[in-house]
């Protein structure tokens, strides 16, 4: 890495210096993104402007930043934004960083979620309200409820709703089905944790950056998808539909949960890499 502190780089230099720090075929863009971040500049701006000098304090920020990315932590929490649907999030290390297959499961919530009408909703486990508000923004005329255990989650999430102008979500605190109390729902959702605890994948990577709790879930990482399986029948209304994200070889394990539990058409989606990620099962209708 090159020593700038005594010859100001262009912000090409700067980025290419960057570029050739990080790991992985997204090397470049990741660097062109941390430089938008430091400079407080868009992308159109970055390469209108390549040639142009970088002050001293711009260069100092966008190194530190560079460092971290170097040593792991996630570009999400760095730029402290992350793209998911049609939404722009919030994210902090209070929450799981959205991922793209997670919009499997928005995909086949809205095809049970017919347009026109006002269902009500329920996601459990929201953290940055991710899959609420994707749900929420297509069907504007349902009614959403978004839980979480952690307050900090659930203020992340508030902001992304108020960020991105959605106003059909409610929030409430509390574990997993607890916060449904007497209430039926004609969908519930989640992407719980489904890592096993000791699993080395969650010393790996992003994942040491991201809350444990919300990755992990017992010896096998089934416990909880066992409590949503066995719970949510009483909060679902006849008819009403159950869909859970769960890790690329549980997908016969949580077929099995939502028989047990007594749910009807049980199907497993496969995400773009063909790899079991959403089991989902209906309520027999009364």
């Amino acid at each position: 890495m090159p020593d700038f502190r005594s010859d100001p780089p262009t912000v090409s230099a700067l980025v290419r210096a960057g570029a050739a720090r990080l790991c992985g075929d997204a090397a470049r863009r990741e660097a062109e993104l941390l430089a938008e971040f430091a400079l407080g500049v868009d992308r159109a701006w970055l390469f209108a402007h390549a040639d142009d000098a970088v002050k001293p304090e711009e260069c100092a920020r966008y190194l530190a930043l560079l460092a971290r990315r170097a040593g792991g932590e996630p570009l999400a929490y760095l730029l402290g934004h992350v793209g998911f649907w049609t939404l722009d999030l919030e994210v902090t290390p209070d929450t799981l960083i959205p991922r793209p297959e997670t919009e499997l499961l928005v995909d086949a919530a809205l095809a049970r979620l017919p347009e026109g009408t006002a269902p009500r909703v329920a996601d459990l486990g929201t953290g940055s309200g991710a899959i609420a508000l994707a749900l929420a923004s297509e069907r504007p005329l349902a009614r959403v409820l978004a839980t979480d255990a952690s307050a900090a989650a659930l203020d992340v999430a508030r902001r992304n709703a108020a960020r991105n102008e959605v106003g059909n979500v409610a929030f409430r605190r509390g574990d997993w089905l607890a916060p449904l109390a007497g209430e039926r729902f004609d969908l519930i959702a989640s992407n719980p944790p489904y890592v096993a605890l000791g699993d080395p994948h969650l010393a790996q990577g992003d994942l040491r950056f991201e809350p444990e709790t919300a990755l992990a879930s017992g010896a096998d990482g089934l416990d909880a998808l066992r409590t949503l399986a066995r719970g949510a029948p009483g909060h679902l209304a006849p008819g009403g539909w159950l869909l859970l994200e769960h890790g690329l070889d549980q997908g016969e394990a949580v077929r099995g949960l939502l028989r047990d539990a007594g749910f009807h058409r049980i199907e497993t989606l496969r995400d773009l890499e063909g790899r079991e990620r959403v089991t989902l099962g209906c309520r027999a209708p009364a």
